[in-house]
């Protein structure tokens, strides 16, 4: 039986932010068929949805704790095909390394990947009278994959970041403090219009308003 082709597979602003979330909050399941994406935030699968111009619905899924989770679901062969060429696959978490997207697109991946796992946070430092600080974070448990990262960031702004890991913690922080993190955010946000997770874009607006930032 010839696989359905259901997901239009073609490079764009917003098919790279949808991939993004992918790399993030993703799922492919062992049966070569389904992609998984839940969320916490209706408005991140909404535009998840949008992006791949899918009409699945957002549904319920529930954890061994009992709780209720949205999430969504793709049943497609050729999509999945397609991430698995690009660097995605199952049980990725701690595995997933290169993802191969084109240099055009790789900013809005990155602002994908900021709104599925990444945080910014601002806060006045204590230690010097009017000294306000924020941070920009991609989060992985994959070691190879931040470090990739690292590297296509580095190509693009001269910027390294710092790359950590806490000792109780699975998790690498690639955090780029006030300068850098400038820098990565007007690349992400280039222009208003751009897909993203509204509450997080208003909540770096806030933040470095207090500075005289704008992006």
């Amino acid at each position: 039986m010839k696989p359905l082709n259901k997901t239009k597979i073609e490079w764009s602003s917003n098919f790279a932010y949808a991939i993004g979330l992918l790399v993030t909050d993703g799922n492919l399941s062992k049966d070569g068929r389904h992609i998984d994406l839940t969320s916490g935030d209706r408005e991140q699968l909404e535009n998840f949805l949008k992006c791949l111009n899918s009409k699945n619905k957002i549904c319920f899924k529930h954890s061994g704790s009992n709780k209720k989770h949205l999430r969504v679901q793709l049943g497609d062969v050729n999509f999945y095909k397609f991430l698995l060429s690009i660097g995605l696959m199952p049980n990725k978490t701690k595995i997933i390394g290169e993802v191969k997207i084109p240099k055009k697109y790789f900013f809005d991946f990155l602002r994908g990947h900021l709104d599925g796992d990444g945080s910014f946070y601002s806060y006045w430092d204590p230690r010097w009278k009017s000294s306000y600080m924020f941070y920009t974070t991609f989060l992985s448990a994959s070691k190879k994959h931040i470090l990739w990262l690292q590297k296509m960031i580095f190509n693009r702004l001269k910027i390294k970041g710092r790359i950590n890991k806490s000792a109780n913690s699975s998790v690498y922080q690639l955090r780029f403090a006030k300068a850098e993190s400038v820098k990565i955010l007007r690349k992400i946000y280039y222009k208003n219009s751009v897909i993203c997770l509204s509450r997080k874009k208003l909540k770096i607006q806030k933040a470095l308003s207090i500075v005289n930032i704008k992006l």
